[in-house]
């Protein structure tokens, strides 16, 4: 990507948050935290992928 391309979408994206209302951002802001939150367990947010693969792991051993 040459430097031109990368300060168009720079533009763009500080033209197209300019043009936002702020409540419609902060609605907008608050529904990303909110999914986010619901989304992931605790541990994964935290700990990444590895306590989800040593549960299945243990569950894998636990049914047989």
């Amino acid at each position: 990507m040459s430097t031109n391309d990368y300060v168009k979408y720079v533009t763009q994206q500080i033209v197209k948050f300019m043009d936002t209302p702020k409540e419609t951002r902060k609605q907008q802001r608050q529904e990303r935290k909110d999914l986010d939150a619901s989304s992931s367990y605790f541990s994964n947010r935290w700990l990444g992928v590895l306590p989800f693969a040593v549960r299945l792991l243990m569950n894998k051993k636990k049914d047989r």
